[in-house]
C-alpha cells in the first residue's frame, strides 16, 4: 500500500505527529482533578486564540453543532443570514429547520457581502441576530468582518454571530475588539487537529439572551456548556483524546505566536493565488480572497476529478468544488501547519499534472 497523500484540502488538514502521539495517550476519567486542570488550561489558551476575555465553550462535535446551538440559544425573533456560499446557506437552513423565518443578504459565489447591504437589511427587518460566515470555505472569500461588525454594533439588541470555522488560527478573529457575541470553529482546519471537536467564544449578552430562551436543548445549551467550562469540566462525556491534542496544539500555536502564524498563512495564500491567476483564475473577487483556502475557477475546463486523481498519484490531495461549484472550481487548503516550502511542492506537482 502506497503512502497517504499530503492533505492540502480545506479541512481536514495535515496533523503534526506530536499531536497524533498526544491523542494516543491513555484515556483519563472525564471527572476529577486532572481533567479540571486540563480544561482550565485549554480554556485560558483558547481565550488567547479567540482574543477574548469571555466565556469559552468546548464541544465534542463538529462546528455545525455550535452553529445549531447559536440558533437555539441566541435567536429570539429573527436572524439575518449573510450568505455567500454553501456554509452561509447551511446556517440559514438550520435556522429555518429550527422553526425560524431567517432573512437573507445573498452574494453570488466569489463575491463578498458589503456592510452597506447589511445596514439596509437591518433597517428593513425586525432582526435580533446577524449570522456571518467569516471565511466561506466553499468559495475562498473572506467577508469584511470588521466593517460588518461596526454596522451590527450600532444596533443595540442585535447579536453578532460568526462562523470562524476556516479562519480561526489562520486569519485574525478579534472577538472582543469587534464585539462578536458568538464565535465558533472546528479544529480540523487552521487549528490543525483531527476532526470531531469544536470550540466557541460567547459574550455576556449572548448568555443573557440564552438564559431567557426556552427550548435550548441539552447538548448544545450554551448555559450548561458555560457552567461546565467555568467549573473546568466538560458538560457530557467528551472526546478526551481531542482534549489532549488541543492542549498540545494550543501550546504550539502560542509558541509560534499569532502574528507569525497569520503572516505565514498570508504568504501561502498570496503564493497560491499567484499560481492560480497564472494557470486559471481565482473565484474570489480582488481584496476579499481567503488566506486559508483558495477556490480556483476552472477557466481551462479541465476534468477536475481526473486532475485530482493524477495529483493524488503524485502524493498530494486537494478538493473539488463544493456543492453547485463542483466542476466549476477546485479548492486548495493552505492552512494549519503547512509552510510556503510545502506549498511550492504542491504547486510543482500541479504543474506536472497540467503539462502532462
Amino acid at each position: 500500500m502506497g503512502h497517504r497523500p499530503l492533505l492540502f484540502t480545506p479541512g481536514p488538514t495535515e496533523v503534526r505527529p506530536e499531536i497524533l502521539q498526544a491523542m494516543a495517550r491513555p484515556v483519563i476519567s472525564h471527572r476529577g482533578a486532572p481533567m479540571e486542570e486540563m480544561v482550565r488550561d485549554i480554556v485560558a489558551k483558547a481565550r488567547c486564540i479567540f482574543m477574548t476575555e469571555g466565556t469559552i465553550l468546548l464541544s465534542s462535535s463538529s462546528a455545525s453543532g455550535l452553529m445549531e446551538g447559536a440558533v437555539r440559544n441566541c435567536i429570539a425573533r429573527r436572524s439575518l443570514h449573510l450568505v455567500g456560499g454553501a456554509f452561509g446557506e447551511r446556517w440559514r437552513q438550520i435556522a429555518a429547520d429550527c422553526g425560524f423565518d431567517p432573512g437573507v443578504v445573498q452574494a453570488e459565489p466569489g463575491f463578498a457581502i458589503r456592510p452597506e447591504r447589511v445596514e439596509e437589511a437591518l433597517s428593513r427587518g425586525d432582526y435580533d441576530a446577524v449570522c456571518v460566515t467569516h471565511n466561506e470555505t466553499s468559495t475562498g472569500v473572506t467577508h469584511p468582518l470588521e466593517a460588518i461588525a461596526r454596522v451590527v454594533r450600532a444596533r443595540p439588541g442585535v447579536l453578532l454571530m460568526v462562523d470562524a470555522v476556516s479562519s480561526l488560527g489562520g486569519i485574525p478573529v478579534e472577538v472582543d475588539r469587534l464585539g462578536i457575541d458568538v464565535c465558533f470553529a472546528s479544529v480540523q482546519k487552521a487549528l490543525a487537529l483531527p476532526p470531531g471537536f469544536a470550540l466557541g467564544a460567547v459574550s455576556e449578552a449572548a448568555l443573557e439572551r440564552a438564559r431567557a430562551r426556552k427550548g435550548r436543548g441539552y447538548y448544545f445549551d450554551f448555559i450548561r456548556l458555560a457552567e461546565a467550562s467555568a467549573k473546568g469540566m466538560p458538560l457530557a462525556t467528551p472526546s478526551v483524546s481531542h482534549l489532549f491534542a488541543l492542549q498540545a496544539q494550543f501550546d504550539h500555536i502560542l509558541a509560534e505566536g499569532l502574528p507569525r502564524r497569520f503572516a505565514r498563512h498570508a504568504a501561502m495564500g498570496e503564493r497560491v493565488r499567484r499560481w492560480a491567476r497564472e494557470k486559471f483564475a481565482v473565484l474570489a473577487e480582488p481584496g476579499f480572497e481567503s488566506d486559508t483556502v483558495t477556490c480556483v475557477a476552472n477557466s481551462r475546463k479541465i476534468r477536475v476529478a481526473s486532475f485530482l486523481e493524477s495529483l493524488k498519484s503524485r502524493g498530494y490531495q486537494i478538493s473539488n468544488g463544493y456543492g453547485t461549484l463542483k466542476e466549476a472550481t477546485f479548492r486548495i487548503g493552505h492552512l494549519g501547519e503547512h509552510t510556503l516550502e510545502g506549498v511550492e511542492g504542491l504547486l510543482a506537482a500541479m504543474d506536472e499534472v497540467l503539462s502532462g
